[in-house]
């Protein structure tokens, strides 16, 4: 017997079934905290037989336990098929054929202490039909023998101290064949008393990518089927397994690597085929420029894998062709020269190759990239202006005007902040008139007019002004004079406005000033002093209330109405007045002043009660009236002011009283205990305190009226109806309008509703039925021979008959009259109703809808339905003297709605 023992784990314990004999588990203990227990694998592959019988043994399963006192209860996933026993035999539950494809089912282990539970994933592939050559066309080549050990003295297994190693099979890839390539035998030693079949599992093999290794099953030949690539799959890790006719595993796999040796097949490939990177001009030797970057899928640690990196060409190759150089392990270029310059070289352009094989150029593989190296702008060249002297003129008196422009040339590169220009005035503008502003576009310097200027004050600035960057100049470097301009600004003189002194103007006057006397003289000035112009005109601009006039020569204003402080258009005391002054140049300019004039008070107003209307109870009581004295005028024209009563009429001394209670207010009572409800009229004189005093008589109406134990007026009503005012006589008089006309409305729509009601009457109702129902009316007349109806108009239109046929002078009362009658439009013949009421109702509304109808009172002829009627008279039916001589049968003939009259008078004698 022979068996592979599987290393030794301290602290753990392994179930080893040898698949020859399937003996009872060999247990070797050892001491090691390290140990897991469970199934060393998660998925076991194992090569069998196609055709599988009923109890066969098909492989082990490995459990490894920790602790010896486990008791450990195999299970299977698919126990109809596949059962293991409790030393981890899988056998076969069943005969069955084994699928071309993989079987796979779970092997679970499970502790009957804890109930932990293990599983593993068995997959069973089915042994491949590959006829085996015979043995003679073998060549000689190194063979794998299964490593087993017998003892003399014993029968079991007993541990090995060590384990074989296999060494690797070292393959090269990319080899031509011819294929299959045999590439070692596997035996075991007992092929000799056993007849074996050897297999392979693993990657490769059985697993993707399949087919690549085949092995013989008869010798143990195992075999490559095609070329190999190291890029894709670096090495196989394979299982080689020897089992006996019947399945049974005779040896435990061994582990086979395949190692594929790499071969100089793959160029190097750089990430980016074009490479950008920058360096500023002026850099010194050895500033870091870019670092590009190339792959090699060979292996990195041979020397197929090994890149090195050169400089195959710069463009352009001034100032120098060796400018930049390259780490030739790295890939990082640095600068090696200096003269770096913008201006002179923008962009240069270099061929990088890199070649594996360390570089070799007999062997090595290349490939090439390009670098474009951008050298980016510094402040090396200051702005120059391109004139010494810049002229410009400006006319006085203007602003945000654009003088002059200044141009500048910079060799830097535009809209950079190295080539953006800044200027300043340095000298010739200590009042700060002017200011430079910078065009984005064309970096010019636009000279404008920030103040005004007078050209009678300075006629011409003389600047100085300097051009400088945003940024530095480099290090090194100064500004020329060429930095540096002057600017002659010439002031053009222009015709001003004249302006009146002093502006405003004040003058105080007080009121009440008659018309046409002189108030004051309002001139101007013209600030054009080197201009020939004759004297100014005066007009007036504005004046509100109209009280003055100015000369236009002299400027001398005089009053056309008497000034007035209490006037609307006197805003506290202050009157204002615009006038304005004109100039005879060109063109003609004008200047604009005001004049305030402060209004003193006179006492020119008398004070006068507020407010007009007060109420009061009729009886003597605590309350009182309390007015108010209001006067326009201001201190001292105005309170403390006085109150009393006029002695005339004497009845009003006698009922009321009147005290001042402050200087502006007084209260007005009852002298006497009652005094009858009513509205009295009572004169209050106040006099101001001005001096002269002004006083006035002022009318208080009052209303006294009765008063509950609040005070509060109890007949207001009346009271107030006796004084109406016009605007409560006026709101009454449009209530009262307005009621009569609904009032009016209301009875047009009654009438208009009675006629309607009245028209309706002579309509049936369509739900009604006139023959089964009894209709009362307002007047009973005496008969159809004293009616003027036409009830031919009732007659059904089928049961008519033609004039033709009956016989002549032989006609009913009811039928329409021979002679000739009012013509109508004709009208459209209404279907044959077999209901008359719906009948007259499709009449009435043909008739309501036809414009060509007579008036609503007079006979209206819906259709003319022929002469006679086979129903007869209507009088018929209470006439008591003609009713056994009718035939009344054919009321049978008229539906179920004359059902009833059909029983009445066709049923017979009974």
């Amino acid at each position: 017997m022979c068996s592979r023992i599987f290393p030794p784990m301290h602290g753990c314990k392994y179930y080893i079934i040898s698949h020859l004999a399937f003996q009872a588990p060999i247990k070797a203990t050892c001491e090691d905290m390290s140990c897991k227990t469970g199934f060393p694998e998660d998925v076991h592959s194992a090569v069998v037989s196609r055709s599988v019988h009923g109890g066969q043994p098909l492989l082990n399963v490995r459990f490894r336990s920790c602790d010896g006192n486990k008791k450990i209860h195999f299970g299977s996933s698919d126990p109809e098929d596949f059962r293991v026993g409790e030393d981890g035999v899988v056998y076969a539950g069943r005969s069955f054929q084994l699928s071309a494809e993989p079987t796979e089912f779970v092997v679970s282990a499970q502790d009957e202490d804890t109930r932990e539970e293990w599983q593993m994933r068995v997959k069973l592939t089915p042994e491949p039909a590959i006829p085996g050559p015979p043995a003679k066309d073998y060549k000689k080549m190194e063979d794998i023998v299964f490593p087993w050990q017998q003892y003399k003295h014993s029968s079991h297994l007993k541990r090995q101290k060590r384990d074989w190693v296999i060494p690797p099979i070292n393959l090269p890839e990319n080899s031509r064949g011819p294929f299959p390539q045999e590439l070692v035998r596997i035996r075991s030693d007992r092929d000799k008393s056993l007849s074996l079949r050897y297999s392979v599992t693993g990657p490769g093999a059985d697993q993707p990518p399949t087919g690549i290794f085949i092995i013989n099953p008869i010798s143990g030949q195992l075999s490559v089927t095609k070329p190999l690539d190291r890029e894709q799959i670096a090495s196989f890790h394979l299982r080689a397994h020897a089992v006996d006719v019947n399945g049974n595993q005779v040896e435990n796999p061994i582990d086979i690597v395949i190692n594929v040796i790499d071969m100089n097949d793959n160029r190097p490939e750089f990430l980016h085929q074009v490479w950008n990177g920058t360096v500023p001009e002026g850099s010194k030797p050895g500033t870091y420029v870019m670092t590009v970057t190339a792959i090699d899928a060979d292996d990195p640690n041979a020397q197929n894998g090994m890149l090195r990196y050169r400089i195959l060409s710069q463009a352009p190759s001034s100032p120098s062709p060796n400018m930049f150089t390259i780490n030739n392990e790295t890939g990082d270029i640095i600068t090696v020269a200096a003269g770096l310059d913008r201006e002179k070289v923008q962009q240069y352009t270099l061929i990088i190759q890199a070649t594996d094989m360390e570089g070799n150029p007999t062997y090595g593989l290349s490939n090439t990239a390009t670098a474009v190296i951008t050298v980016t702008d510094v402040n090396d060249n200051p702005p120059e202006f391109t004139a010494m002297t810049f002229y410009g003129e400006v006319p006085e008196n203007r602003v945000d005007v654009i003088v002059a422009n200044l141009t500048v040339t910079d060799k830097d590169q535009p809209h950079t902040p190295a080539w953006n220009a800044m200027y300043r005035i340095t000298g010739g503008d200590p009042s700060g008139r002017f200011t430079i502003l910078t065009d984005p576009n064309s970096n010019d310097g636009l000279v404008t007019v920030v103040k005004p200027i007078d050209f009678e004050t300075n006629r011409m600035f003389v600047l100085t002004v300097a051009a400088e960057n945003q940024v530095p100049l480099a290090k090194g470097i100064q500004h020329p004079p060429q930095s540096t301009a002057t600017v002659s600004v010439t002031v053009i003189d222009v015709n001003e406005s004249p302006y009146f002194v002093p502006n405003p103007k004040l003058v105080r006057q007080e009121e009440g000033l008659l018309a046409g006397s002189v108030l004051t003289a309002f001139t101007a000035q013209d600030p054009d002093r080197y201009m020939q112009q004759t004297s100014l005109r005066y007009s007036k601009l504005y004046d509100p209330a109209n009280w003055l006039k100015i000369d236009p020569v002299n400027g001398q204003i005089t009053t056309t109405a008497v000034l007035d402080r209490e006037s609307t258009y006197v805003q506290n005391n202050m009157y204002n007045a615009t006038f304005l002054a004109t100039d005879n140049g060109i063109p003609p300019m004008s200047g604009t002043g005001t004049l305030q004039i402060y209004l003193l008070d006179i006492n020119d107003n008398a004070p006068q009660v507020n407010p007009k209307e007060a109420t009061t109870c009729e009886t003597l009581q605590p309350s009182a009236i309390n007015i108010t004295a209001v006067d326009p005028d201001i201190d001292p024209n105005a309170g403390p002011f006085a109150f009393e009563l006029p002695d005339t009429p004497p009845s009003i001394k006698r009922n009321w009283t009147i005290v001042r209670i402050s200087g502006d207010h007084a209260q007005l009572s009852l002298r006497i205990r009652f005094l009858e409800a009513g509205i009295y009229d009572v004169p209050i004189v106040i006099t101001d305190s001005g001096n002269p005093h002004a006083s006035s008589t002022s009318v208080l109406k009052v209303k006294v009226c009765q008063c509950d134990i609040n005070g509060d007026c109890t007949d207001v009503d009346r009271i107030v109806g006796a004084g109406l005012g016009t605007g409560a006589i006026i709101a009454i008089l449009l209530c009262i309008i307005i009621l009569l006309i609904l009032v009016l409305m209301f009875v047009v729509w009654m009438k208009r509703r009675d006629k309607e009601r009245q028209a309706k009457q002579l309509l049936i109702d369509p739900e009604d039925d006139v023959r089964d129902n009894i209709l009362k009316y307002d007047e009973e007349g005496g008969g159809e021979e004293d009616q003027d109806y036409d009830l031919s108009q009732l007659q059904q239109p089928d049961t008519v008959e033609p004039d033709a046929i009956k016989p002549v002078g032989i006609r009913r009362l009811d039928e329409r009259p021979i002679h000739a009658e009012p013509q109508y439009p004709v009208r459209s013949a209404a279907p044959h109703p077999g209901d008359i009421g719906d009948f007259i109702n499709e009449g009435l509304k043909a008739a309501d809808n036809d414009p060509t109808a007579p008036p609503y009172d007079s006979l209206l002829v819906f259709d003319y339905e022929g002469s006679g009627s086979t129903a007869g008279s209507l009088s018929s039916l209470n006439s008591s003297s003609s009713g056994g001589e009718q035939d009344y049968d054919y009321l049978n003939d008229w539906g179920p709605r004359f059902k009833k009259l059909a029983d009445m008078y066709g049923g017979g004698d009974d």
